[in-house]
């Protein structure tokens, strides 16, 4: 007697007929589909699928949902809290066919891109135009992810982040209908926000194949620039202090001792090896010098050196790439052992407590841990150095990544600033939500019901 295929396979060799040599069940490719950037272990999915469309994405979910296949959509892989791994196996939608720039408005400040473009393949479209896109995590990342996670990076501070960027999005749900989520107004009181429902769901209510994003003229002048502190006090008093007093500034990262010391070695930088801060200045130049002078006051009188000042393109950059490069920086102080990337963020006003409790913890453990943030708006990182195969230093990490994420839900804080939750962060949203996490899983049964989409993310068991 034969024996009836498993419905995945049935699943597969469906949309191998209407896919073609565009589905892969190499090992090689499930492999790089098997993982993102984070700590957390890898799980080959069954098969990936590249899609060319919209229609094409909506075709493949509507197969998986006959057939109850888990699906999760892939982007470029570089997530932090295993998000887009496929816990489950099923079919992973990679999104890099869908990489080109649909639509760029001077005229309304906004552009429509395919979820698979990154934002700087969109910024280089853009430059000849005098506009930007803002949102800058750091790696490359595609447009479609940014917003599943509902990223920012080290622009946040002054542009926002992905929640306000995103005017509109294209999604296709969990029995493959395509819904367009609004319009291109700049604001609308017609229905539900279905556009912040799906910024932010980890592809666990849908997948977005297309995102209309606002757009920002490049300002006139930009100035950046390192100051070295005596204390971590000092610098995170000095962002503060900064931020009260409405300094519209750009940039403003806090890198920690260790950190610098990291980034100095991997980059080729001779800067002290003390508690720091990067800043950058948007404006007119009268108005960066303005700011610039109010700022360096503060960071005076709070123990900061003199600013060492980027002023060219090429040293803005420089400057830029190292702190971009901080994960690799860190992973080279401890070459063999993982990277456990994490990270929370706090009001502004217990900032300070939260990075110097934090960090008194790191002074005690015997993990190596830099310490780095977007703290202009409470949000930092911790890159904890582990080794794998010894069981001491991953209970080491799991303690301090305990104490940081209760010690920031504590201080009226959030569990993930912008990594999201993936599966990283799951056990700490009930604490985090309440009851409220009652009414995502009801969203979730009325848009999934089946559970195919992304199972195992966001929401805990």
């Amino acid at each position: 007697m034969s024996v009836a295929p498993a419905p995945v396979e049935t699943a597969i060799a469906e949309l191998r007929r209407r896919l073609g040599d565009r589905l892969s069940t190499s090992d090689s490719v499930r492999d790089l589909h098997s993982h993102d950037e984070s700590w957390h272990a890898p799980h080959r999915p069954d098969a990936v699928v590249f899609p060319d469309s919209t229609e094409e994405v909506a075709t493949v979910v509507q197969v998986c949902a006959a057939y109850g296949v888990p699906v999760v959509a892939y982007g470029t892989g570089t997530a932090l809290e295993g998000g887009v791994i496929p816990e489950h196996g099923g079919v992973v939608v990679s999104l890099q066919r869908l990489d080109r720039v649909l639509r760029v408005s001077a005229e309304d400040l906004d552009a429509t891109v395919q979820a698979g473009v990154t934002h700087q393949t969109l910024n280089a479209q853009l430059r000849d135009l005098g506009l930007f896109f803002p949102i800058d995590p750091g790696a490359d990342c595609s447009l479609g992810g940014m917003a599943a996670t509902r990223a920012s990076g080290t622009n946040a501070v002054r542009y926002g982040t992905m929640r306000e960027s995103v005017l509109g999005l294209t999604v296709v749900l969990a029995d493959g209908r395509i819904v367009r989520t609004a319009r291109r107004a700049r604001k609308s009181s017609a229905g539900y926000d279905l556009t912040r429902l799906f910024v932010g769901s980890e592809g666990t209510l849908g997948i977005i194949t297309e995102v209309t994003v606002r757009l920002f003229g490049v300002p006139d002048t930009i100035a950046a620039a390192v100051c070295s502190f005596d204390s971590l006090a000092g610098a995170v008093n000095t962002v503060i202090r900064t931020i009260q007093l409405g300094v519209p500034i750009a940039r403003v990262e806090l890198l920690d001792d260790v950190q610098m010391d990291a980034v100095n070695r991997y980059a080729g930088l001779t800067h002290p090896v003390q508690d720091t801060l990067f800043l950058e200045f948007h404006g007119s130049a009268s108005s960066v010098r303005e700011d610039a002078a109010l700022v360096q006051q503060i960071a005076t009188e709070l123990g900061g050196g003199a600013f060492a000042w980027a002023s060219g393109h090429e040293e803005r950059r420089a400057l830029w790439a190292a702190r971009h490069d901080a994960a690799y920086a860190t992973k080279a102080l401890r070459p063999g052992c993982g990277l456990w990337a994490t990270d929370v963020c706090v009001p502004i006003s217990r900032l300070a407590e939260c990075i110097l409790e934090t960090k008194q913890d790191l002074r005690e453990s015997f993990l190596v841990a830099p310490l780095i943030g977007h703290v202009g708006d409470g949000n930092f990182h911790l890159g904890l150095l582990v080794r794998r195969d010894d069981p001491r230093e991953v209970a080491e990490a799991e303690r301090l990544h305990d104490r940081l994420v209760r010690r920031a839900l504590a201080m009226d804080g959030t569990c993930t600033g912008e990594h999201g939750v993936g599966t990283g962060k799951l056990r700490f949203l009930a604490a985090e939500h309440g009851e409220a996490l009652n009414v995502m899983r009801a969203i979730k049964q009325a848009l999934d019901p089946l559970g195919i989409m992304n199972p195992g993310k966001v929401l805990p068991p």
